[in-house]
Parts: C-alpha cells; sequence; structure tokens
C-alpha cells in the first residue's frame, strides 16, 4: 500500500504541472496538498503494516524529486519562481541521487535521512504557500535550498563512512 502513495505522487506530477502551466493554482494547490499528504502517509504506513523495502527506499525520493522538481520548474516558466533556487535544488537532487546510485550498485541502499524529510517538506510548504499566493513562499523555498545542501553533505558522510571507512 506504501508503494502504491509513492505511486500516486509520481502520477500527480502531470496534472500539478499542467496545473501550474495554465495557471490554475487553485487546482495546482490541490494536487500539491494530496501530493504532500501522500508523502508523509507512505512511510509511515510502510512501517506501520512491516512493509518497508530497498525499493521503498528507492522509490519515495523519487517521487519526491519528481514532483516537487517538475513543479518548481513550471513555475519558473510561469515567473512565479527565478531560476536560481530551482537550478540549486536540481543540482543538489542529481548529485544526491547519484551517490545514492553508486551506493546501491554496491550493494547499500540509504533511506532518507531526517533532515532530508525536513528539506521535503520545507519544499512542499514552499509550493503550497506559492501557489496560495503567499510571498513567505520565497524565503520557504530558499530555506529549503539551505536545507538541501546541508542534508546532502549528510548523505555525503554517510557515503563516504559506508564505502571506504571515511570521515
Amino acid at each position: 500500500m506504501a508503494n502504491a502513495l509513492t505511486m500516486l505522487r509520481i502520477l500527480l506530477v502531470l496534472p500539478t504541472v499542467g496545473a501550474i502551466l495554465i495557471q490554475r493554482y487553485d487546482v495546482a494547490l490541490g494536487l500539491v496538498v494530496l501530493g504532500a499528504l501522500s508523502d508523509a502517509l507512505d512511510g509511515r504506513l510502510a512501517r506501520w503494516e512491516g512493509e518497508t523495502s530497498d525499493l521503498g527506499k528507492f522509490l519515495d525520493p523519487l517521487a519526491d524529486k519528481l514532483f516537487i522538481l517538475s513543479a518548481f520548474v513550471a513555475l519558473v516558466d510561469t515567473g512565479m519562481v527565478s531560476s536560481l533556487p530551482v537550478i540549486l535544488l536540481l543540482l543538489r537532487e542529481l548529485s544526491v541521487s547519484f551517490m545514492r546510485s553508486i551506493a546501491a550498485v554496491q550493494g547499500n541502499v540509504f533511506g532518507a535521512s531526517f533532515l532530508g524529510k525536513v528539506k521535503t517538506s520545507a519544499e512542499f510548504l514552499a509550493l503550497g504557500l506559492l501557489l496560495a499566493g503567499y510571498p513567505l513562499g520565497i524565503h520557504v523555498l530558499w530555506l529549503s535550498v539551505v536545507l538541501a545542501y546541508i542534508s546532502a553533505y549528510e548523505y555525503l558522510r554517510a557515503y563516504l563512512r559506508e564505502m571506504s571507512g571515511v570521515v
């Protein structure tokens, strides 16, 4: 059931982006709330049902990245958001995904860290605030960029520790 919620988030990407691009921010906001709720529930549900898996540890962050980054790119296209924070988030996400992929090939799957989860929550909050028309959303977006790079450092340390015994 938890992986189904994760897949729902992936399926919501195109309708969310479409709603943003046609400037139906009310519809996009509803889809972002649904996406955020599915993110909050899938991990809890997996742990409660005892169904945590390496697949879930891989799919959940992927779904978050697809959903959040696509929505932010659409907001850049509409002029609601500057491209700089979105580019910074994209670079971080690609770097962490690359690191996780290398680790997975070597038999290690890294789940989301606590700070990574806080970062994702801040990104969802920023999306919601921006779509609702609150300027505070830009500040929350920049906060999520800061959290993204701090959590990337945590992932790098964990990766180096696990892979080579460094740090």
